[in-house]
């Protein structure tokens, strides 16, 4: 099974389960709960009703277990409403740390080799660059801008299911050349500083490093 699309729309997925758990949640507490405790009051009078009753006669009765089974049975919960209740918080807070403040990416490929390998889990900074609107991806806020050297996450132009992991090489304003494998910013060269070779886990050769 493909769980790209599933995890492309995880944002919406969260949202939608954040709006049907808080909704119920408020449903219970403003309505549902009050109802209960009516219904609760009411057995119990009735009961104590009953109870009186029977002390009249002359029928001793230990009603003190019973009362309590009574109200409890009234107030508790229907199980999807326990539920709810019991993963709103948890959803809800998933939903803004992911959408606000930090989002976790798994690394799909070598193209940052050796400094992030395939596999790598990454904590990404969602508000460096300003603050945006969930689902729609619409920026609000304005915070920062990208600076050469910068290693960000952005949707592929062409298939917004993707997410692609590079380094900032130009900013708005910049010539970008790269030309046999050298690259130019500006017309000038970037200098490289050789370092000691690479060795790749995934395949027994040794590769290149540089200081850019």
């Amino acid at each position: 099974m493909d769980m790209q699309p599933i995890l492309s729309n995880f944002a919406l997925i969260l949202f939608v389960l954040m709006v049907v758990t808080g909704v119920i949640w408020c449903l219970d507490v403003f309505v549902l709960a009050k109802a209960r405790r009516r219904k609760a009051a009411a057995a119990l009078a009735e009961y104590d009703a009953r109870t009186s009753k029977l002390t009249a006669d002359g029928i001793k009765v230990d009603s003190g277990n019973q009362r309590a089974a009574i109200e409890q049975a009234h107030l508790r919960q229907p199980t999807w409403i326990e539920y709810s209740g019991s993963f709103f918080p948890v959803i809800a807070l998933v939903f803004i740390l992911r959408s606000f403040l930090w989002e976790p990416f798994k690394i799909p490929s070598s193209s940052m080799v050796p400094t992030l390998l395939v596999g790598d889990f990454i904590l990404v900074n969602k508000y460096a660059y300003g603050i945006r609107l969930p689902i729609v991806n619409q920026k609000i806020i304005q915070i920062g801008d990208p600076q050469r050297g910068d290693v960000m996450v952005f949707k592929y132009p062409k298939d917004m299911s993707q997410d692609y992991i590079k380094r900032v090489i130009g900013v708005p304003g910049d010539t970008i050349t790269y030309e046999n494998k050298r690259l130019t910013v500006n017309g000038k060269p970037v200098q490289y500083t050789p370092m000691d070779d690479y060795l790749d886990d995934q395949h027994p050769v040794y590769h290149k490093q540089f200081v850019e």
